[in-house]
């Protein structure tokens, strides 16, 4: 068996496009999906935007039964399912029909919570002795492996089936994780992905850290700048991102179309040791993640066309900057292109990985660059470092072969992967 992997099918849910065809308008226009939140406004949040992917009532009624909406209050298993099936569909793949799963196919899909208004609602239900209310869903729906027990369950998976966790690292770790159970032999088939709860109860614990900005509450759309010298903090964002990876061998019999080949990528940690800690890198090891992961992908580093950073428009994205810069030997004019998503749809957390792997598969499959929006000016830091031409802030139709994406987290962990252009 021919063990590379492919990617063969996409769904996003995203603050700025929900469904491929949208999002890929957006981000090729530069369209931004952080809007002003009343609730947060009502709750005296100090960042009062937020990156809020726009599903309705009708759109999840298309995804879930009646029944399953019963006293359904679950934003990440919501984002989730929908980018799952999506990918699925995309991909050309059936929902099982049969009592016999699919042996040969799984998933990994990560998500940092799962159903915190549900969970909410659950403990004043409990804390008004009303246990008998709470209905028969809490558990699956408040279970941080909730998003992969209800994407199995409908499409009938059969190999393993599991959520990883790992903050802002989860969707391109889950990416990672797929290509390595194709690449083993021990999945045909992987749904991939990540999601992210959205609301107060989830981006408060931010605001509380003053990590978000506070100074764009009138003007949403300026608010995420990453890169730029005015960057403030980051705004706060949700979703999910979903691909079907699977060997090549599989995909080329039954006639998939294919968006990208993975090449390989490595995940790992500093440890919270030297300049490490919770909230901050440790240097050497996102400068080891970065090597490892081109030394895994059998790539050299001047094989590399384009970068997706993380870059969440704070303090870190010059460090950040000064860290590929050592990685990969290169700088000035000699540095791979490079974007930032989250200035179009926030930091997304545990989704952002994922999303913005899906918006790096279709740079490789369309030939562009989507532009870096709000950093007209830039952080002088960075530009001392990189040429200003190599952050384009105008859509750019450019052939590119060979992408790295990289996610960096709380926790001081770091993930990433290696996309190509498919060539049989």
């Amino acid at each position: 068996m021919d063990n590379r992997a492919v990617i063969t099918g996409m769904g996003v849910v995203s603050p700025n496009g929900i469904g491929l065809d949208r999002f890929l308008s957006a981000i090729k226009n530069g369209v931004s999906g952080i809007k002003h939140q009343q609730n947060l406004s009502d709750l005296k949040f100090s960042c009062q935007i937020a990156g809020l992917p726009d599903v309705s009532t009708e759109l999840a009624a298309q995804y879930f039964t009646p029944l399953e909406l019963r006293n359904f209050n679950s934003s990440g298993i919501l984002y989730g399912v929908i980018a799952g099936i999506d990918a699925w569909h995309d991909a050309g793949l059936p929902l099982n029909e049969t009592d016999e799963p699919f042996w040969d196919y799984g998933m990994v899909f990560g998500a940092g919570t799962s159903g915190i208004d549900r969970f909410r609602e659950a403990i004043y239900t409990i804390d008004k002795l009303e246990i008998r209310r709470l209905g028969s869903t809490v558990v699956a729906q408040t279970m941080n492996s909730g998003v992969s027990a209800y994407l199995s369950g409908k499409i009938g998976l059969g190999n393993q089936i599991s959520t990883n966790s790992s903050a802002c690292c989860t969707g391109t770790e889950s990416l990672l994780t797929a290509f390595e159970r194709i690449k083993s032999g021990q999945a045909t088939v992987v749904l991939a992905g990540a999601t992210s709860d959205s609301g107060p109860y989830i981006w408060g614990g931010f605001d509380g850290m003053k990590v978000c900005t506070y100074k764009h509450n009138e003007t949403p759309a300026k608010g995420s700048r990453p890169m730029s010298a005015t960057a403030s903090g980051f705004v706060p964002g949700s979703g999910a991102g979903a691909f079907v990876v699977e060997s090549l061998t599989h995909a080329k019999t039954r006639g998939a179309k294919i968006y990208a080949e993975i090449l390989g990528g490595h995940a790992n940690s500093g440890g919270q040791r030297g300049a490490g800690t919770m909230t901050a890198p440790n240097s050497t090891a996102v400068q080891r993640c970065i090597s490892k992961a081109l030394e895994n992908a059998q790539v050299q580093a001047n094989e590399i066309d384009a970068i997706n950073g993380h870059l969440t428009a704070t303090a870190m994205d010059a460090l950040e900057i000064s860290n590929w810069t050592i990685a990969l030997n290169r700088k000035g004019d000699d540095f791979p292109y490079i974007n930032a998503l989250k200035g179009m749809t926030g930091h997304c957390l545990t989704a952002s990985g994922s999303i913005e792997c899906v918006a790096s598969v279709l740079q490789i499959h369309h030939d562009f660059l989507f532009p870096n929006v709000n950093c007209e000016d830039l952080n002088p830091a960075i530009t001392a470092l990189i040429d200003a031409e190599k952050i384009p802030q105008k859509m750019k139709s450019i052939k590119i072969n060979t992408l790295i994406k990289a996610s960096f987290g709380f926790g001081d962990v770091n993930a990433c992967i290696i996309l190509k252009k498919y060539t049989s």
